[in-house]
C-alpha cells in the first residue's frame, strides 16, 4: 500500500512527533508532505529514510497549494491519503479528491472543546471542518474523549475510529546517570526539587500558571521545554517575580535515542544531553528569545552559576530524567502524551487535562493527580509533594497499554477498510438481500376463508 500523509507542518510537537514514530512501524510505502515550514522533526522523518516534500505554504488562505498538492497526489499514484492537523486535513482532503483519491482518513491529534491547535471553535472553523470531513472516508480520533466531541460535531460515527497516540516507553525510562549530568550541566544542584514541563509556550497552554506557582516556592528550580509566542511573557513574569535564577526556559528540546551513558568529566556528547550546534548559547545562559532559525538552542533565564557546562542542551528523556515533578497545566488537551512519557519516567503528574489518563480507570495511573487551573491550587500541590520527598514511582499500566506498536497495528485496520470501501464504486457494492421464505406457500398470500353467519376463529385471522 503507498500512502501519503500531509501535515500542516513538522517543528517540535506531539502530533509530530507521533507520525515519525508511526511511520518506523507501518507497514505501507510512505511519503510525506508539509504544507508550511517543515522543521526539526521533517530532518528525523527524513534521516529514518522516508521522504518530505515542502509545499511552502504561505498562509491559511494560501489557495496555490491546492492544485499544487492535486498534482502531487495524482502523479504519485497512492492509494491513501492521510491528513494531519487543522489545515492539512481542509486542503488534504479536497486535494486528495481533486486528484480522484477516494481513500482519505485524517487523524484528529488536537480538538479541544474550546480550541483546535490553539485556534479558536468559531462558527466558520466548525462548518469547514465538517464540510471537508465529508471528503473522506475515516477519520481517526486519538482518544474517547475527541471521538465523543467528534460526536458532538455532528460527524457520523461510523467515520469515527479510535486509534490511541503511543510512545515508544523503553525510551523513557529513568536513568540515574543521565539525572546527575543533566543537572550538572544545567547548573542545577543535584539535591534540589525540580519541576518540569514541555510544549508548546502558547496561552491555551497555560505555562503561566506553572511559573508563578514555581516563583511561589523558594527553592524550587522550574525546567521548561519548548517553544512559542509565550516566552518572552513567561521570562519578564520571572524576573517580575525576582526568580529568574531559577526558571529555566530551554527552548526547543529534541526527543532523540538516548545514547550510552558518558564517562566521568566527560563534557561532549552524553547521555540524553545532545551537543548544541555551532553558536548556539549554553542551556544556562541568559539570552533573549531564540529567532525560528535557533529553534532547539538551549536559551535559560538566569546566569550560568560555576559548574555549568555551556554549549549542551537536554533531549525529553534527560530531561524527564532530571525532574521530580512533572506539571502539564493545559486544561483542554486531546490526549496528553507529555503525561505519559513523564509517567514512563516514574514521575508523580500534575496535570490540567489528560485524556489518555481520564479515559482509564484511575488505578491505571497512581501518580497522575489532576489539580484545578489555578496558581495557588498548583502551589499547593508542588508543596504538598516536595514535602514528602517523592521519589521514583513504578512504571504505570496506563503507558504499557499505549504502545506506539498498537497503534501502527491499529491504523493499518483502518487504512485496509478505506482503500476496500474506496475501491467499489457504489453501483457494485453489496446490497443487504432479504432471506428466502421458509416455505413456497408464503411467496403468495393465501386467501381469507369464506366468512359465515356464524363467526369462527379462523374468520378472525
Amino acid at each position: 500500500m503507498k500512502v501519503l500523509h500531509v501535515i500542516t507542518g513538522l517543528d517540535m510537537g506531539g502530533a509530530e512527533q507521533q507520525l515519525r514514530l508511526l511511520l518506523r512501524r507501518l507497514p505501507a510505502q510512505c511519503e510525506v508532505v508539509t504544507l508550511t515550514g517543515p522543521g526539526p522533526v521533517a530532518d528525523g522523518i527524513e534521516a529514518d529514510g522516508t521522504p518530505v516534500t515542502h509545499l511552502e505554504m504561505t498562509g491559511d488562505r494560501d489557495l496555490t497549494v491546492l492544485p499544487r498538492l492535486a498534482a502531487l497526489i495524482r502523479a504519485g499514484g497512492y492509494d491513501l491519503v492521510h491528513t494531519h492537523l487543522y489545515r492539512a486535513c481542509v486542503y488534504g482532503r479536497i486535494a486528495a479528491r481533486l486528484a480522484g483519491v477516494r481513500a482519505v482518513v485524517a487523524t484528529e491529534h488536537s480538538l479541544g472543546d474550546a480550541v483546535i491547535e490553539g485556534r479558536r471553535l468559531t462558527r466558520g472553523v466548525r462548518a469547514l471542518y465538517r464540510a471537508t470531513e465529508r471528503l473522506g472516508a475515516a477519520t481517526v480520533a486519538v482518544s474517547d474523549t475527541v471521538a465523543a466531541r467528534l460526536l458532538r460535531w455532528g460527524v457520523p460515527e461510523r467515520r469515527i475510529h479510535v486509534v490511541h497516540s503511543g510512545i515508544e516507553a523503553h525510551r523513557f525510562g529513568f536513568d540515574p546517570a543521565a539525572r546527575a549530568l543533566v543537572r550538572t550541566r544545567l547548573g542545577l544542584p543535584l539535591d534540589a526539587f525540580v519541576v518540569g514541563g514541555a510544549g508548546r509556550l502558547v496561552p491555551g497552554k497555560r505555562f503561566d500558571v506553572l511559573v508563578r506557582a514555581v516563583t511561589q516556592l523558594p527553592g524550587v528550580h522550574l525546567l521548561l521545554a519548548g517553544e512559542g509566542p509565550e516566552r518572552e511573557t513567561l521570562r519578564r513574569t520571572a524576573e517580575q517575580f525576582g526568580s529568574g535564577d531559577r526558571i529555566h526556559l530551554l527552548g526547543a528540546v529534541g526527543d532523540a535515542e538516548r545514547a550510552p551513558a558518558a564517562p566521568p568529566g566527560a563534557v561532549g556528547d552524553a547521555a540524553s544531553v545532545q551537543a548544541a550546534p555551532p553558536g548556539a548559547v549554553g542551556g544556562a545562559e541568559r539570552v533573549p528569545a531564540a529567532p525560528p532559525s535557533t529553534m532547539g538552542h538551549a536559551a535559560g533565564v538566569r546566569a550560568a552559576p560555576p559548574g555549568a557546562v555551556p554549549g549542551c542542551r537536554p533531549d525529553i528523556p534527560g530531561l524527564l530524567s532530571a525532574l521530580d515533578v512533572f506539571v502539564s497545566p493545559s486544561p483542554d488537551e486531546a490526549f496528553g502524551l507529555a503525561v505519559l512519557e513523564a509517567l514512563a519516567s516514574g514521575l508523580h503528574v500534575l496535570y490540567g487535562s489528560c485524556p489518555a489518563v481520564e479515559d482509564l480507570p484511575a488505578d491505571q495511573a497512581p501518580g497522575a493527580r489532576r489539580f484545578s487551573p489555578g496558581v495557588h491550587e498548583l502551589g499547593t500541590a508542588l508543596r504538598e509533594l516536595r514535602r514528602h520527598e517523592p521519589g521514583r514511582l513504578p512504571v504505570p499500566p496506563v503507558v504499557r497499554r499505549y504502545d506506539i506498536a498498537r497503534s501502527a497495528e491499529a491504523l493499518m485496520s483502518v487504512y485496509e477498510q478505506a482503500v476496500a470501501t474506496a475501491a467499489a464504486p457504489r453501483w457494485r457494492r453489496p446490497v443487504p438481500v432479504p432471506a428466502p421464505p421458509a416455505h413456497p406457500s408464503a411467496v403468495v398470500p393465501l386467501p381469507d376463508p369464506p366468512r359465515s353467519p356464524a363467526p369462527s376463529p379462523l374468520s378472525n385471522r
